[in-house]
């Protein structure tokens, strides 16, 4: 048995793909167009899972958008994506200098929780060991939920 993906539905493939690519470093490995069922497929893996061919695909993420609009609701049944990260502290920076809200800030030195567009919580980790605590991530009180 071997992981695959995980799919999570989205309403704004430009929207989505900016959050996902342009700030959260995410890579586009295919994209699958389905006419007759009207949905579109993008499948994205973090850089260092990027696999080169299919039988060494890494686990990716699968954003399904349905052409038809529809209105999506969060469950509690799902929890999170996560994602380990080189520098919690400088990937939590370019995070907010490009608009996303640090809904955790990484007080510890090791965790913080974003959302996508779509209310998807993503949980980012630090590599290794936690990094010391420092300002001003010490101090940031928490926003909103994850």
């Amino acid at each position: 048995m071997r992981y695959l993906h995980t799919m999570v539905r989205i309403t704004n493939v430009d929207a989505s793909l900016d959050f996902y690519c342009n700030k959260l470093g995410l890579v586009e490995v295919r994209r699958h167009e389905n006419e007759k069922g009207r949905f579109t497929l993008i499948f994205l893996a973090a850089s260092k899972d990027k696999g080169t061919s299919a039988s060494s695909r890494a686990p990716e993420l699968e954003l399904t958008f349905n052409w038809d609009p529809e209105n999506y609701t969060g469950g509690r049944n799902f929890g999170h994506l996560a994602y380990k990260v080189d520098n919690i502290y400088e990937t939590c920076q370019r995070l907010m200098d490009a608009g996303v809200t640090v809904n955790r800030p990484p007080r510890d030195g090791n965790m913080a929780f974003v959302r996508s567009p779509d209310n998807i919580s993503i949980e980012l980790l630090q590599e290794g060991d936690p990094l010391p605590p420092a300002e001003p991530w010490v101090s940031m009180p928490n926003t909103g939920v994850w």
